[in-house]
């Protein structure tokens, strides 16, 4: 069986690399697109060569071809993107290991040390003036103020926040099913003014469009049917920042703000890590321990409180 795939071609094996992705492990479309953007820029580097000629040097080469590549915004590519590129190839070479496709050690690529992202929270204060800012008189206001309540309240991604439709949400119940990242279904949950503003905006609505938070404004509002057209995650990132500003918020606020406020908020009343880690979608506890320094004053004062001679 090794024979056979002696010297298969790189292209070849990332294709049914993608396929098996898309079949036998159920990946979204996007994270399929984004692993054959990131391995076809091996290619790029290298050529189409065998998958056995991906060796330890070659690797090197590349990653160093990829840190001078830079962005629109920057000379050199962030240490996490260059992580994205390194962790499709592990991916691709356990595959190819799987396969008995002779190749390199998929544990032999070691990524970059990256720092802890800085979690950006919004507190009591300036989430109240934040929710203040949209004008409820109007509908585009009315939306505006369901979608910040909707966000904070349920830790919601924004690309989760767009693709609701109307019939995916229980308000009475408050709370419904969200399909997240790598395809897990998570139970969400929401608290009644959130839901209030949500009914309000509904209940303002004339039309029998089917997504929950709808564009107004614009050239491509509605489209031939006459149905109003989704919002968009760029839309609700500009419409975030646009009420952080007025509300005199200086730090950068986007809908991911929101999110981190959210699990901020939890943590800082009480709630343990795991209850966190399942409420945001995180596969691994580890992407939720960035919110563990957060809390650390809160424990501060905790061991303070609690602990005596």
């Amino acid at each position: 069986m090794m024979l056979q795939y002696m010297h298969m071609l790189f292209t070849k094996a990332k294709t049914d690399f993608l396929e098996y992705l898309e079949i036998e492990q159920n990946r979204s479309q996007k994270t399929i697109a984004n692993y054959d953007h990131y391995l076809t820029r091996l290619s790029d580097y290298g050529g189409d060569i065998n998958v056995e000629d991906i060796n330890q040097e070659l690797v090197r080469k590349w990653r160093l071809w990829l840190n001078r590549l830079g962005t629109n915004m920057n000379d050199e590519l962030q240490k996490s993107t260059l992580n994205y590129h390194l962790i499709a190839l592990r991916s691709f070479l356990k595959f190819c290991h799987k396969r008995n496709i002779p190749c390199l050690a998929p544990d032999t690529i070691e990524l970059s040390r990256t720092r802890r992202p800085q979690v950006t929270f919004l507190n009591e204060d300036e989430l109240a003036r934040l929710f203040a800012q949209p004008d409820p008189n109007t509908l585009a206001g009315l939306r505006d103020r369901a979608i910040l309540e909707l966000l904070f309240s349920s830790g919601l991604r924004v690309s989760e926040l767009v693709g609701l439709d109307r019939d995916h949400i229980n308000l009475k119940r408050r709370e419904f099913t969200v399909r997240g990242k790598g395809q897990k279904d998570r139970p969400v949950f929401i608290s009644t003014e959130a839901a209030k503003w949500i009914q309000d905006y509904l209940d303002k609505r004339t039309d029998t469009t089917k997504p929950l938070f709808i564009r107004y404004g614009g050239r491509k509002t509605v489209d031939r049917t006459g149905n109003y057209h989704r919002l968009t995650a760029r839309s609700v990132q500009r419409l975030v920042a646009h009420y952080a500003l007025l509300a005199g918020i200086t730090k950068h606020v986007s809908p991911h703000t929101m999110r981190h406020s959210f699990a901020t908020n939890l943590l800082m009343n009480g709630a343990d890590l795991r209850s966190v880690q399942a409420m945001l979608g995180h596969s691994n506890i580890s992407t939720t321990q960035i919110y563990t320094h957060v809390t650390d004053p809160h424990l501060r004062a905790v061991h303070e409180k609690f602990h005596h001679m």
